[in-house]
């Protein structure tokens, strides 16, 4: 049975909540587009899940049927948040989860 250093795992411990801090924080400032309606109703999101921008265009508003509107927007919004969660596991899936476990000379569960 190998013998764990805890002064190495602290330290690898260590650089994995940096590298995961600055992931979050370029997660921050990157943002994702989507749209519904053929472009109707478009929404901007950060990587960090958070929605900036909805944009809805005249032709949308269509005072007989509200629900379309509510639903492209609806529609446009959760794909924004679907490419975001997107982008945020393509920046720190490989920072996260138990398979890192294995990298810190932890015995795999």
């Amino acid at each position: 049975m190998t013998k764990m250093d805890p002064n190495k795992m602290m330290a690898q411990l260590g650089q994995m909540q940096a590298q995961m801090e600055k992931a979050q924080e370029e997660l921050e400032k990157e943002t994702v587009e989507a749209s519904a309606g053929g472009g109707m109703v478009t929404v901007k999101a950060t990587g960090a899940l958070q929605v900036t921008e909805i944009k809805i265009s005249p032709e949308a508003i269509d005072p007989d049927d509200p629900d379309l509107l509510a639903d492209m927007v609806l529609a446009a919004v959760n794909e924004a948040l679907r490419s975001a969660q997107s982008l945020a596991q393509s920046k720190l899936g490989g920072m996260s989860g138990l398979g890192d476990l294995g990298s810190l000379g932890l015995p795999g569960m």
